[in-house]
């Protein structure tokens, strides 16, 4: 007699049960967690069909590197590099991008609809930064003196602040 009941489990439920690695091996693109967060995100869009990532892509979202021979790719070390698969990679970058989109969006409409309070905030923080720039000038004054004397990067300066630029469409 067969306990096997013909039902349809959810997506979230089917993805708790396959086997991943490690949470501290979880690869990253973004910065952000392949297994952990963008596979169940990607799953879940192409669930509402918003995309269409293929099975195989999301199932195995990390593969062995190749080289132009077909050859399995190893670092220095010797060990075998990983690399994301190019569909899923490419789907990365779009989310990447759009959300950049969305900060320059919302900062150049804080602008347009409040240019004074904009340029208040902007001066305040670069006078704040201005500031701790000198603060920091100061602390390598000491330290290049007890430093032993190598080629320094730079000038020993710090880097000035930026200014805000105002981004428009």
């Amino acid at each position: 007699m067969s306990k096997t009941k013909n039902t349809t489990t959810p997506t979230y439920i089917a993805t708790l049960l396959h086997p991943r690695p490690e949470k501290a091996t979880d690869r990253r693109a973004w910065s952000i967690p392949v297994f952990g967060v963008w596979v169940p995100f990607f799953t879940a869009t192409n669930t509402e069909g918003q995309t269409h990532i293929s099975a195989e892509t999301l199932g195995a979202p990390v593969r062995l590197a190749r080289d132009s021979d077909g050859s399995v790719k190893f670092s220095k070390s010797g060990r075998p590099v990983l690399k994301l698969v190019k569909e899923l990679g490419d789907q990365v970058k779009l989310v990447r991008d759009n959300f950049t989109a969305g900060l320059v969006s919302y900062a150049e409409g804080v602008l347009r609809a409040n240019p004074d309070g904009y340029k208040a905030q902007a001066e305040n923080a670069r006078k704040k930064g201005e500031a701790i720039y000198k603060l920091e000038a100061k602390l390598l004054v000491p330290a290049e003196a007890e430093a032993p004397a190598e080629p320094a990067e730079g000038d020993g300066k710090p880097a000035e602040a930026p200014e805000p630029v105002a981004v428009t469409a």
